[in-house]
């Protein structure tokens, strides 16, 4: 099983889908054990790119409260309160969100190194993806700076010399538009999207009862019951017949 999951390392919805799908995940391995962790049909996790807002700055401008206030309207006041929303509903998850002190930064260099995470392993690429939205939603760290970047990398199991490279150059770039391109022929107009094997789309933080249908329902499709040799015509009744214990008359 390959799930695909388009998202952005600011987005708080996404932290919120990737703990539900996590725990669906769980729920996957617990139902069908080689599918846990570890095991010989552990699902692959790929995280793919999309960028909420791609014009934004590398260095902070303004506060996150003052930006949804706004686009939104209200002023900060009101970006203030969609926040302690956004707060609570992580908080269920486990999630201590301080997105008053976030950072608010472009995310182009992240994706281009979660590529080159990729290329490692999907571990890596996992890894890394954790660290990076916790920085933004957790630490209030600046996910555009290449030194913070570079620290969560090599904490992820990659080279540091190698991220360095990668963002000092355009590496993978080429494949941070690819992703969006095929996010675009997907219809996806938001995120979190997980697709599941290519046939099943997730769109949303849904809640984990929907994740783990899904997962459940790509998993029957990959293990499909063995179709019966025959398939017996006639009625449920059966005919008169006879058999180890005689003749029915």
């Amino acid at each position: 099983m390959r799930i695909e999951i388009w998202s952005d390392v600011v987005c708080p919805w996404c932290y919120v889908g990737k703990r539900r799908l996590e725990k669906a995940l769980v729920a996957l391995g617990e139902a069908h054990p080689s599918a846990a962790p570890g095991g010989p049909e552990a699902p692959e996790v790929v995280f793919r790119s999309f960028q909420l807002e791609p014009g934004a700055p590398t260095t902070p401008t303004d506060s996150l409260a003052e930006h949804l206030g706004g686009k939104y309207g209200g002023g900060a006041e009101n970006g203030r309160r969609l926040i302690d929303q956004m707060e609570a509903v992580a908080a269920e998850e486990g999630l201590l969100y301080r997105l008053g002190d976030a950072q608010r930064v472009g995310t182009l260099d992240a994706h281009r190194l979660l590529h080159a995470a990729l290329e490692v392993s999907p571990a890596v690429q996992a890894d890394l993806k954790e660290r990076l939205m916790a920085a933004y939603m957790i630490e209030a760290r600046n996910v555009a700076d290449h030194d913070e970047l570079v620290a969560m990398a090599g904490e992820s199991g990659m080279d540091e010399a190698v991220a360095r490279e990668v963002l000092g150059s355009g590496a993978h770039a080429d494949g941070v538009q690819a992703d969006v391109e095929q996010g675009a022929a997907y219809g996806i107009s938001g995120v979190p999207f997980t697709v599941v094997d290519g046939r099943y789309g997730v769109s949303g933080a849904q809640p984990v009862e929907v994740f783990t249908q899904t997962l459940e329902r790509a998993w029957t499709d990959a293990h499909p019951e063995p179709a019966p040799l025959l398939t017996t015509v006639g009625g449920t009744a059966g005919g008169e017949a006879c058999g180890p214990e005689g003749c029915a008359i």
